[in-house]
């Protein structure tokens, strides 16, 4: 009976998103700092007591994300509503998006790093997923498993798409599975993307490129460069690279 149902509920969901494949996806972000401390085994025995004291107990940190999608196109954003952890504190809102155009081939990031705005534009190169046997559950779809390595970060990252959304979405900077991705683990639970809630709807303005783009261009190449640079300069100085960059 279990699986006849699951069975009706997939149809059901192909046949809605056959009609409207396009929308908003709710993310929760949730980074576990302490967690993350105990794997870089090059920080300063100063730098992780000074990570214990700041979160004094508690360091899962949660942030809101949206991503926009239709059968061409996806924008990955910062949700204007805040967290709990957030209260108290005057964050100034930085540059953050992340654009995919598929029919196109092309890309558009901006990101603000050590107080600066970098525009990342170059054209998509297909990510090397590896697709697995496992499903799960997430946000009331059918999901499948897939993996993948970001050799640079040193990080191991699990996907679970929906094949019964067609698109090659997803949040963060990751894409190019047949179905949205619905959640992302970093390695083993040190940061979790995960959907809550998926919105149907007609798009207007949501995948409109920025209006005003001021800051320093570069193709991806260059961008990974950058970043190698800034991972590098921290392990010597026996600092957390991920205070600074996106992990």
């Amino acid at each position: 009976m279990k699986k006849i149902l699951i069975i009706a509920f997939v149809l059901f969901s192909i046949q809605m998103f056959a009609q409207t494949n396009e929308g908003t996806v709710y993310f929760t972000r949730t980074t576990y700092w302490t967690k993350m401390n105990n794997q870089l085994s090059y920080l300063s025995k100063q730098e992780k007591e000074k990570m214990t004291y700041m979160f004094a107990g508690k360091d899962d940190w949660k942030e809101y994300m949206l991503l926009h999608y239709n059968d061409n196109e996806s924008k990955y954003v910062a949700s204007e509503e805040r967290s709990e952890e957030s209260e108290g504190y005057a964050w100034r809102k930085e540059e953050f998006s992340v654009a995919r155009n598929f029919s196109k081939n092309t890309m558009l990031d901006v990101f603000e790093i050590l107080g600066k705005t970098y525009i990342i534009e170059d054209s998509l190169q297909t990510p090397n997923w590896k697709i697995l046997n496992d499903i799960k559950e997430v946000a009331g779809h059918i999901c499948m498993k897939a993996m993948i390595e970001d050799t640079l970060k040193k990080q191991k990252i699990i996907a679970w798409f929906a094949q019964d959304i067609p698109s090659n979405a997803g949040p963060e900077r990751l894409w190019g599975l047949p179905g949205l991705i619905l959640e992302l683990d970093i390695n083993d639970g040190t940061v979790l993307i995960q959907a809550s809630k998926i919105e149907s709807k007609k798009l207007t303005q949501e995948l409109a490129p920025p209006k005003k783009l001021k800051g320093k261009k570069m193709n991806e190449s260059a961008y990974q460069e950058m970043l190698k640079k800034i991972i590098q300069e921290k392990i010597k100085e026996e600092r957390n690279p991920f205070w600074f960059i996106r992990y």
